[in-house]
This record gives structure tokens, sequence and C-alpha cells, in this order.
């Protein structure tokens, strides 16, 4: 006669590493996913609406001038949208650890991080340093310290 091993059932979410790396990983993506489009570049309407904020504001986060977002041609641009997407990213990242995308944005325009002397994401990715900003980001959801 053959044992038949039972399984255990696995959680949702459970409490191991791997549990938590799918579960942020999960909220990371569902909050990428809202805001690009498919062929990748991003809703600006749905960010505003996303962050609670006017296209003049999103655009003065990332480092842009105001009336960027404002037209097609400027908006659509690859830089804009590269800008864009880098603070996307980053604001995907901590928004399951900060509750959720508006509470990432305010992280993102006010928290200083010690590693950088204390400035903020903001002010980093505004002087192009945003892969700093990502890469310490994965060092802490690693268990690095902040």
């Amino acid at each position: 006669m053959r044992r038949v091993r039972k399984r255990r059932p696995t959680p949702k979410y459970g409490r191991t590493m791997t549990g938590m790396k799918t579960r942020f990983a999960a909220a990371r993506f569902s909050v990428l996913r809202e805001l690009l489009t498919p062929d990748g570049r991003v809703a600006i309407n749905r960010a505003t609406e996303e962050f609670r904020m006017s296209k003049a504001n999103l655009a003065e986060t990332v480092g842009l001038a105001a009336e960027t977002l404002q037209r097609a041609v400027r908006r659509d641009a690859r830089k804009t949208q590269d800008r864009l997407r880098e603070t996307i990213e980053i604001i995907a990242r901590v928004s399951p650890w900060t509750g959720g995308p508006v509470q990432a944005m305010a992280w993102y325009r006010a928290e200083p991080i010690p590693a950088f002397g204390g400035r903020t994401a903001e002010s980093l990715v505004k002087e192009g340093k945003a892969a700093a900003v990502r890469d310490y980001l994965d060092g802490v959801a690693l268990g690095g310290f902040a």
C-alpha cells in the first residue's frame, strides 16, 4: 500500500520571508499596473487621481516644469516619462510599508533618508539619483539598516 503524504496548507501571506516578499511584490506590482499603460507610459490622469494631487504638483514633485504635463508632446517625451516612471517605481516600492500610495507619496516628498545625509527621495530623484534610491530601498527590503 502506498503512503500518501499530506501537504500542509500554506497561508496566503505567511510569516516567512518568502511570504512577505510575495505580499510586497504583489502590492508593488498592483500600483505599477494601475499607473502604467500597456505600452509602458505613465497614465498622468490616473497618477494624479491616485496621489490626490494636481498635474502641476506632480510635475513639481518629479522635477519638471508645471506646463510639461499639460502638453501632449512634452508629456509623452522620453525624458518626462522616464522621470515619472522612476518616481512611480520608488513610490510602488515603499507603498506596502507606508500603508498606501498617498502615504508613500508623502514619504517620498518629506522623509529624510539618513544614508543620503538627510535628503529626501524627491530631492535625489530630481538630481538624477533614482537608481541610488532604488538600491537603498532594495537593501532595506532585504533586512539592511535604514
